[in-house]
């Protein structure tokens, strides 16, 4: 399985993260236009296209831009950055783009990067230590997790001494994690340990001062493991009602676990959100099911074979048939009680979540925005019932707690004219699902909706879109940034086409949208919009960086959005290897003034690794990430990577080190 997919992706990726999706038919089979009012003559627009159709029809004409080779040194992305504006910030050299073959974390001239934690760092006084020689379950589970995502660091300690990070584990690679099996009782030991892997970690972090890097505190109180197997309770209109339950949980508000959690992001009240994304990879069911086509669910073995272990993961069985509904969740927990029981919120609807960013206005709207990562899926937006309530007392928080269970589910529609002046490139609507605790489509009960929430967009005729990712509201200005990772199916045969908010054919590179909520309100139902970044190196026909006209970083294939204290966005990538031949990294890019669109690059990571979970804190000079699957096309025998401890061939490891890749949380700090 060695090699990459024609969709961007490694082969070994595609099969553990998303069980291969791009080999399958999509699942949104709808070919109906999504923009039959838009002409193609919109599409020219600031010096992205000249007065021709789609982008992908603008192969021949001339860009504006110029390509920052790896030749040249760095820096050679711009100039050195100014200490003064908008694009101010963390002050760095850009990088150089770096070949696909590095394996090395590759970060600019002064700086210096630290793990802070690496698959199967011990967590607790008890915790055994790191041994992937030996796969255990219980072990797993006292340590990191593996395949970090989503990340946090979340002060708890005025003088900025102590933190809480919070990370995602998203999937495992069995192959590369463990030795191969020598008998059915240590394949089983295998499964145990994978299940034990994936999930969420809190841990606790402590360091000397600001400005200094941080270090993990093993055995701190409030450190915790969360996994396949950990208790969750489930809320909103679906819970309890019989598409929820199973013999197991006849109530249908008990749920074992939470698996495939890609993004996520924080609460003004203290806790964090996750996404459970590609969950159709952990199932056995019945194909001919209602809603197990939309949602890629197979009568096949399981990518993980977890249905050897625990019956619940073959729903072809009766008795657990609604198991797979019980998946696909936007997932709430409390970092600061270990004790607390997390809970999946129905009201967000179930789909591939990458995750959920919240907005809360002036006056105390929340909204939650949300894309289903997935070819020709739709964008997502959430508006809580109840108005958030300021302050840290109990009231407060216990009510706050609650404001992700009651609301209104909408998903977007694009459409509208060319804007005067080029400054908008459209309109769009929030088009209600559900609304004031009913079911806002035909046909469908609240609790359909919300269970077979991608149906329920079908028939509203939303806008199917390249695979929303992150989408981010800034905390500056309240527009709102959909990272569309990439789609190589745009405009093949029987598949959509072109359409402004989609721009290419065989989009390969993705785009970022920049979107305007109307009277900028969070609880607005119409929006305007514009491409803001079309991605690709630049001298590709058809990209497009925000109306930069200098040299720009190449990218591919945006993933996690961030920003930082003055406004920024940084982008984190997953796929250019396969498209431009680059290693993924970290990038930044002004949104405002004369630097709009000015894109560097930050970092690069190893080989075969993707760059997720920005973290931006430029005012203490850190900039943090997790870097998820290095060296994921290798064996146990011919390792690919050997980040982050590379240890030197026939050298004894130090203690806690492997000669093998393991997914590290990691900072980047100026050098001492």
């Amino acid at each position: 399985m060695l090699g990459r997919t024609h969709r961007n992706r490694s082969a070994v990726t595609c099969h553990l993260k998303c069980d291969s999706a791009c080999a399958h038919p999509a699942s949104n089979t709808s070919s109906e236009a999504s923009f039959a009012e838009i002409a193609s003559r919109q599409l020219s627009r600031r010096s992205l296209l000249a007065a021709t159709g789609s982008l992908a029809a603008a192969a021949g004409l001339p860009t504006f831009l110029t390509a920052c080779t790896p030749s040249e040194p760095k820096g050679s992305a711009g100039r050195r950055e100014s200490s003064t504006g908008q694009h101010a910030g963390l002050d760095f050299d850009p990088i150089a783009p770096v070949p696909d073959g590095v394996d090395a974390l590759t970060v600019p001239n002064g700086y210096r990067w630290t793990p802070i934690l690496r698959w199967g760092d011990p967590l607790f006084a008890h915790s055994p230590d790191f041994d992937p020689e030996a796969p255990d379950g219980r072990a797993q589970e006292l340590q990191f997790g593996y395949n970090n995502d989503f990340l946090a660091i979340m002060d708890i300690d005025r003088r900025g001494r102590s933190a809480l990070l919070c990370c995602n584990h998203e999937f495992t690679n069995r192959a590369i994690m463990f030795p191969p099996a020598a008998s059915e009782t240590e394949e089983r030991a295998a499964f145990q340990a994978t299940m034990a892997a994936q999930g969420f970690s809190v841990v606790e972090l402590e360091r000397s001062g600001l400005h200094q890097p941080w270090r993990y505190v093993r055995g701190a109180p409030r450190n915790r493991r969360i996994t396949a197997r950990t208790r969750f309770t489930l809320t909103g209109p679906a819970a309890g009602t019989d598409l929820v339950k199973t013999a197991k949980d006849r109530t249908g508000r008990r749920v074992s676990g939470t698996f495939g959690n890609c993004s996520g992001s924080t609460t003004p009240w203290g806790t964090v959100l996750s996404g459970e994304e590609n969950f159709d990879a952990y199932f056995i069911t019945d194909s001919a099911a209602f809603g197990s086509r939309r949602y890629g669910l197979k009568s096949k073995p399981s990518v993980y074979g977890w249905e050897a272990i625990e019956p619940r993961f073959d729903a072809t069985q009766p008795d657990y048939a609604a198991e797979p509904h019980r998946f696909g969740y936007i997932v709430e927990i409390d970092p600061h009680d270990p004790e607390s029981t997390p809970r999946k919120h129905t009201a967000l609807g179930r789909f591939k979540h990458e995750g959920a960013n919240l907005r809360v206005d002036d006056d105390g709207t929340v909204a939650a925005y949300m894309g289903d990562d997935e070819r020709f899926e739709y964008l997502y937006k959430f508006v809580a019932r109840k108005k958030y309530r300021r302050g840290s007392s109990a009231a407060a928080r216990r009510h706050n707690l609650r404001l992700l269970t009651e609301g209104d589910l909408y998903v977007a529609r694009f459409s509208g004219s060319q804007q005067p002046g080029n400054d908008n490139l459209g309109q769009g609507a929030w088009i209600p699902l559900t609304l004031n605790g009913k079911s806002a489509v035909p046909g469908m009960t609240h609790e359909e909706v919300l269970v077979f929430t991608r149906a329920a967009a079908d028939r509203v005729k939303a806008t199917p879109m390249d695979r929303c990712e992150d989408v981010q509201p800034s905390p500056r200005t309240g527009k709102i940034y959909v990272a569309c990772t990439n789609n190589r199916e745009r405009g093949e045969d029987g598949k959509p086409g072109p359409d402004a908010a989609n721009p290419r054919e065989i989009n390969k590179n993705g785009h970022i949208i920049e979107i305007t909520e109307r009277n900028n309100r969070a609880g607005a139902t119409s929006f305007s919009w514009d491409l803001f970044l079309v991605c690709g190196d630049a001298d590709q026909a058809g990209t497009y960086f925000g109306g930069w006209k200098g040299p720009v970083a190449p990218i591919s294939c945006p993933d996690n959005l961030a920003f930082d204290s003055v406004g920024n966005l940084w982008i984190a990538t997953d796929g250019a290897p396969a498209s431009i031949s680059k290693a993924d990294g970290l990038f930044r890019v002004p949104l405002e003034g004369d630097e709009r669109g000015h894109l560097v690059q930050f970092l690069a990571v190893p080989y075969q690794a993707e760059t997720c979970g920005p973290v931006i804190h430029d005012r203490d000079v850190s900039v943090f990430i997790s870097v998820q699957h290095p060296g994921e096309e290798g064996s146990w025998d011919e390792q690919l990577s050997y980040f982050p401890d590379y240890v030197p061939p026939g050298a004894k490891p130090a203690a806690g080190a492997w000669r093998g890749p393991r997914p590290s949380v990691v900072q980047v700090t100026r050098d001492a």
